[in-house]
């Protein structure tokens, strides 16, 4: 199985700013900022941006990010020198602040009692910088830190145009040459006018929002055309919005080449191959295939507890139906699927090592050779939010495009510990009644996501003066822009007990009911 590339000459079509990763764990932001005010950027490992990468990529303006290293430290990462040749703007965040001082001729210390974490203020000298209009509406701005080390001494060139208690060159810049750098994070929440600095830093560089779902839809269907020609493909249908907004794009680019292939793993939500199947073959009128595999993967996990066993059993037997039905369509040679950008990002270690894995990601990294088949990723440029606006583009309808997220394991990690048919059932009618909960109280687009986990315990109630012992629930609801962080929803404690009585009420065999309110961190969105 070879892995796609990029939309071919995609990049091409537009202007670029590139991101040069140094292992942030916010890196992911900054992009997000830039697409928000429709700027095409993309994001690149330190170690995979060298001479010949800056030659072919051209880029109109470069973000260095920042990172867990410390620039006096020896084999500290660093960018190649050639990214201050270029004459485009250059913007060093945190750590890249500190290795553009560094590399230019400055200075950089780690002093004890000068460490920086989380909300911070800078004032601005009496000089001021073009890239910082908007700010500074009182003496003071909000920003966000997280630094041990600090600028010490400037490079030649370079002047202070705002300071904080721990960084006294908390924004510095060389105008004449057009570097800048900052040593807080603009791209996150917690730096109110974070967005508005990163648009100043585009318009100074001359960025004019090319980037927009209309042109991209376009790009991306002459960019499939080119790709497939006419080969069959196979399209991994999830029913969620990603694999959805795929499958509408590839049939619009290649017709009758494609056919869906919906896998009911018996892991789905109430009623939830019907409504997908039918929404496809009824509405949109898109071939589908709809491939009840139920007893052969609940069969394959009986008795595994072992979340990560979960997922990699679900993912090779996904390959194996998907095989069956290439074979049984004549023979496919793409299998496309709905891969995200944030997927290709995680699925790449800045420093080239092994990173720490929290989850698998199933459909990052290329399917086994065996297959045969070459992936079709259309979508592996966007966010979550430009595939909603691709959907919108595309015309599927807004009750689609806006269903929370749900994972290709489906229910089985909303099971924690092993996975029996009767929590499976237990656990769809609990989580349709949380659902219609939260549609009847108008709250559904208010959340990123939200589910019913079933604990893998049992508890003592009493109901119609009887002993029960039953199983307890979990309720999840989040509130995010991503899914890279979320909070929970602050739901008040009407509708919570509200809730809680009618999933005791009408699902038998469950009689405790809780609110999970971890944070992501802490915690992941999921329970596994």
């Amino acid at each position: 199985m070879r892995d796609a590339p990029l939309l071919p000459g995609h990049r091409d079509a537009h202007q670029k700013l590139l991101i040069v990763d140094f292992g942030s764990q916010v890196t992911q932001l900054i992009a997000r900022r830039l697409r928000e005010i429709d700027v095409y950027c993309e994001i690149h490992p330190f170690n995979a941006v060298d001479e010949a990468f800056l030659d072919d990529f051209a880029p109109r303006a470069v973000i260095l990010s920042g990172g867990p290293a410390s620039v006096p430290d020896a084999g500290s990462p660093r960018p190649p020198m050639k990214v201050f040749d270029l004459g485009v703007p250059v913007l060093g965040i945190c750590y890249g602040q500190q290795v553009m001082m560094q590399m230019l001729g400055g200075e950089v210390v780690r002093t004890p009692g000068s460490a920086e974490f989380g909300r911070a203020w800078i004032e601005p000298t009496e000089e001021r910088l073009e890239l910082m209009n908007g700010w500074f509406q009182g003496h003071r701005e909000q920003v966000w830190m997280s630094h041990g080390d600090h600028v010490s001494r400037l490079a030649p060139g370079f002047r202070p145009f705002a300071t904080s208690q721990g960084a006294p060159f908390a924004v510095t810049a060389d105008p004449e040459r057009r570097f800048f750098a900052v040593q807080f994070h603009p791209e996150v929440h917690h730096t109110p006018g974070g967005a508005t600095f990163l648009a100043n830093f585009c318009a100074l560089a001359g960025f004019t929002g090319d980037w927009t779902m209309g042109a991209y839809r376009e790009q991306a269907v002459r960019a499939i055309r080119d790709q497939v020609g006419d080969g069959r493909v196979i399209c991994a249908l999830s029913g969620g919005v990603d694999s959805s907004v795929a499958a509408v794009l590839l049939h619009e680019a290649v017709g009758d080449q494609l056919t869906c292939v919906f896998v009911d793993h018996g892991l789905l939500r109430k009623d939830e191959a019907g409504e997908v199947v039918g929404m496809f073959r009824d509405h949109m009128n898109l071939p589908v295939v709809h491939a009840d595999e139920s007893e052969m993967f609940l069969t394959a996990l009986e008795g595994v507890s072992d979340p990560e066993r979960k997922r990699k059993i679900i993912g090779g037997l996904f390959i194996e139906v998907f095989e069956k039905h290439a074979h049984q369509i004549g023979g496919a040679e793409f299998l496309a699927q709905g891969t995200l950008y944030p997927d290709v990002i995680e699925s790449v270690s800045f420093s080239g090592g092994p990173s720490v894995t929290i989850k698998s990601h199933h459909n990052v990294g290329g399917l086994p050779e065996k297959m045969g088949m070459t992936l079709v990723e259309p979508l592996r440029e966007l966010f979550k939010d430009e595939v909603r606006a691709l959907g919108r583009e595309l015309g599927l309808p807004d009750r689609f495009i806006g269903r929370h997220p749900f994972p290709g394991p489906g229910l089985a990690i909303r099971c924690p510990g092993e996975i029996t048919r009767e929590k499976l059932d237990i656990l769809r009618e609990a989580d349709a009644i949380f659902i219609d909960q939260i549609r009847r109280h108008g709250l559904y687009d208010e959340i990123w996501q939200a589910f019913v986990a079933i604990l893998p315990v049992r508890t003592v109630g009493v109901m119609g003066d009887g002993r029960t012992y039953d199983f307890a629930c979990a309720l999840r609801a989040v509130t995010s822009v991503d899914g890279m962080t979320a909070d929970y929803y602050p739901f008040d404690h009407d509708f919570l007990g509200e809730t809680a009585t009618r999933i005791i009420n009408n699902v038998r065999g469950i009689n405790r009911v809780t609110y999970d309110i971890t944070s992501k961190p802490p915690g992941t969105i999921e329970w596994e």
